[in-house]
């Protein structure tokens, strides 16, 4: 995926240069004002990874925050394995997803959010759930999810948006069996990506775009527990409710077309 300007890029510790061996893991993170939530967020990664013995990278894919995330991940690849790419003139948590992945060196691709609602402990079981290091064979498509048994969502969750959130998830019915198609947790491998169908995602599920896109037949969830923001702001606005909408009417559409080939 081509963009019209140059990603701000700092130099990585010897592990993560291009001459290294690449990395068993990619963790794709989309920032928009997250600085405060980046350093906790990449220290759990780094633990994480250790007690799996995975190599691993962090992309962080920046819309132009201007909130010190840029001197924030110059200083941590100074000794993790992170990169950092800044967006000058495109916004939008889908499309970072996606430059993220395109740009992972990882035989595993994983995207996350980065206000750690997402339990960066459950990458490892994300990873071995594609690679079929758990016993299971390997699967096209690894979720972190809410909606099976043993995840959860925080107890400070009000009732109407656990409400909202089980409606957006039974719109997507018609086009996966997955409980919680909507994660933005979630990993596939790398040669899964590159041969996904036409990407044209509306809004912030990419996720979907890429269960639907990659016509993935065999699914995993791995239960996590999806904890609301302590710090920051949410992105979610109405209008982003409505591009959710539109982007299912594409997706549909796109099943659809795919079935009459």
């Amino acid at each position: 995926m081509s963009a019209p300007f140059a990603p701000h890029l700092y130099v990585p510790p010897a592990e993560d240069r291009p001459d290294a061996a690449d990395p068993d893991v990619t963790v794709v993170v989309p920032t928009y004002r997250e600085a405060e939530n980046l350093p906790e967020l990449i220290a759990r990664l780094a633990a994480a990874a250790d007690r799996a013995d995975l190599t691993w990278e962090a992309v962080v894919v920046d819309d132009d925050s201007g909130d010190g995330t840029e001197e924030l991940c110059a200083e941590l690849a100074q000794s993790l394995p992170v990169r950092l790419i800044v967006r000058r003139s495109e916004r939008g948590l889908a499309t970072a997803a996606l430059r993220g992945l395109s740009e992972g060196r990882g035989a595993v691709l994983a995207v996350m959010d980065a206000d750690l609602s997402h339990p960066p402990e459950a990458l490892p079981a994300l990873v071995a759930a594609v690679t079929g290091a758990d016993g299971r064979g390997g699967a096209d498509f690894a979720i972190g999810s809410r909606y099976v048994p043993g995840g959860e969502v925080d107890a400070g969750w009000g009732r109407f948006r656990q409400w909202n959130s089980k409606v957006a998830t039974r719109l997507a019915r018609g086009l996966t069996t997955a409980a919680d198609p909507l994660a933005g947790f979630f990993a596939l491998r790398r040669e899964t990506f590159a041969a996904c169908g036409p990407l044209d995602p509306v809004g912030y599920k990419i996720g979907l775009e890429l269960l639907v896109k990659s016509g993935a037949r065999t699914v995993m969830e791995v239960p996590i527990t999806f904890r609301d923001r302590t710090r920051g702001s949410s992105k979610l606005t109405l209008g982003q409710q409505f591009a959710y909408l539109r982007h299912l009417s594409k997706l549909y559409a796109f099943n659809a077309t795919r079935a009459a080939a």
